[in-house]
């Protein structure tokens, strides 16, 4: 103990900066050949010095030779063979950040992404009316209702999304549910609402896009089959004739909330349900 003791008050503060840089690009390196071709060679690199070493320890003087030689020649080749993922990894430092200076910038990047993907999508559904209801999930998770459904793990897109929803298409049935920038899963079996003021010429999509409304507090994204209309449900209420832009505001409050107050958007509620209550039973 005494031995480990001194050991460590000789390590100083540089040898341990010196390790955690040489292990955080040792990360990057791997993280940026992960899934390319690269990947297989440096695996069939560390087969061979695994085994140069191996025939060093067994004495095969003669299989040690011949490795030894053919890495000493193959580091030439090595810089040949890797030449595409050099220049690329060249260009991927001098365009981009290493060590992020804001990591809330980055989160706002994605989040920007995720509803521009959304309402990009809603929009291009609304005007070719297709129907669909996108579910996003918030505190009360929904893994009972993903269950349901298929499962999709892809990052918010528009092409994903409108493609999901194209009609005669296996998971067009159903809603999709994203958890924050996930498409989590599609096809998706909702509960319906039990309120027996809903208009009776609401379809399903709205009494499901209500129910989940009335069990979570998760919003949700209907676009009418027959008219193109987008609806929106949360806290059991459901709003219809939403244009884009008032989507749009109403996703920056739940993935930006810095940029819109809660209180905003209960009043940005108000303001629809208020001016558009009319609609509701039409």
């Amino acid at each position: 103990m005494t031995g480990f003791m001194r050991a460590m008050s000789q390590v100083r503060v540089q040898d341990i900066i010196d390790i955690l840089v040489i292990s955080f690009f040792i990360y990057k390196a791997l993280e940026f050949l992960k899934e390319t071709r690269a990947e297989q060679l440096i695996k069939g690199i560390g087969i061979l010095l695994v085994l140069t070493k191996l025939s060093e320890w067994l004495q095969l003087f003669t299989v040690n030779y011949l490795l030894s030689n053919f890495l000493t020649v193959g580091a030439f080749a090595i810089i040949v063979v890797f030449q595409p993922e050099l220049r690329r990894g060249l260009e991927y430092l001098g365009r981009s950040r290493i060590f992020p200076v804001n990591i809330a910038d980055y989160q706002n990047t994605e989040a920007r992404k995720t509803i521009d993907g959304i309402t990009s999508a809603v929009g291009s559904l609304s005007r070719q009316k297709i129907g669909a209801i996108i579910v996003i999930e918030q505190s009360v998770g929904l893994r009972d209702l993903i269950e349901t459904g298929t499962e999709i793990n892809g990052i918010v897109s528009p092409e994903l999304l409108i493609n999901i929803f194209i009609p005669n298409t296996p998971l067009h049935d159903g809603a999709v549910i994203i958890r924050k920038n996930e498409i989590v899963a599609a096809a998706c079996f909702l509960p319906l609402s039990e309120n027996m003021t809903i208009s009776k010429e609401l379809g399903t999509r709205h009494r499901a896009a209500l129910g989940i409304s009335e069990k979570s507090d998760s919003l949700s994204i209907v676009v009418s089959e027959e008219t193109g209309v987008i609806s929106i449900a949360q806290n059991a209420q459901l709003s219809r004739y939403v244009d884009i832009e008032t989507l749009r505001t109403i996703l920056e409050g739940i993935y930006l909330p810095e940029k819109n107050e809660q209180n905003n958007v209960m009043n940005l509620w108000r303001n629809i349900n208020g001016s558009k209550g009319q609609n509701k039973q039409k």
